[in-house]
């Protein structure tokens, strides 16, 4: 059963204000949930069906996790889904430091205002395959514990770690000064006449205006993919481009 303050409990959630207010996110669905119990997240409170519970219930009382049961329609009330799982988890936001000296001989991802929710969950997805560890968000960035966010990184939230910060203030005073700079422009250096370093940082900016005059004067090479001679698309997706230039300093 599920009470009247829970509910609102866990739908104020889906708002951002409320999150930093209680330090808390929401999580759903079968595999993510799964992922979470085996990761060092901390569950604040978890609600599911008596068919998921009948699977998982023994280690939700090893773990000390709070959990309820509730119908399927009980479920549809909390939910964010347009077709509601078998289980929702409100989850604590950890404190994520910015990366540090070691962190720097990695590639490490800078967004510059990020907007759209399916964008930066592809991004975070992406850089669990490419093993990319540190995202690294300027302050007006969708949040990574937005909802639609967290659902289609699939479970890769959990694995990389995203910081929100000043971007100026992050060049300034954490980058290594010989760390080389990669910024996406239409305009760049073709991609592929230039061999990528396993470390240094890739910017991404924003899906309209790219990255912003504040930010592009700390790039020290612009970078862009190369269009078919037969284009005609404006410009690539932001998660696409992403995606395509980790592949990059991957390969």
């Amino acid at each position: 059963m599920i009470s009247k303050n829970q509910i609102k409990h866990v739908s104020s959630l889906k708002l951002l204000k409320f999150r930093k207010e209680f330090n808390a996110f929401v999580v759903e669905g079968e595999k993510i949930v799964e992922e979470l119990l085996k990761s060092d997240f901390n569950i604040n409170s978890l609600f599911a069906t008596e068919d998921w519970l009948s699977n998982f219930k023994s280690e939700l009382e090893t773990k000390k996790i709070d959990f309820n049961k509730v119908s399927p329609k009980e479920l549809e009330r909390i939910s964010s889904l347009k077709t509601p799982n078998k289980v929702l988890a409100v989850v604590k936001i950890p404190k994520i430091s910015l990366p540090q000296k070691d962190d720097f001989n990695d590639l490490i991802l800078v967004l510059d205002k990020i907007q759209d929710p399916g964008n930066l969950g592809t991004i975070i997805r992406t850089a669990d395959w490419f093993g990319v560890k540190h995202i690294v968000c300027s302050e007006d960035t969708v949040d990574t514990f937005n909802p639609k966010v967290t659902q289609s990184t699939m479970g890769s939230f959990l694995r990389i770690k995203t910081h929100y910060t000043k971007l100026e203030h992050f060049f300034e005073n954490d980058v290594p000064k010989e760390l080389k700079i990669y910024g996406a422009f239409l305009d760049g250096e073709n991609m592929y006449n230039h061999t990528f370093p396993q470390k240094g940082i890739l910017i991404i900016g924003n899906e309209s205006k790219g990255i912003s005059d504040k930010i592009a004067r700390f790039v020290t090479m612009q970078i862009s993919i190369p269009a078919h001679p037969n284009n005609a698309a404006e410009s690539l997706n932001a998660s696409v481009a992403a995606a395509i230039l980790m592949n990059e300093f991957r390969r």
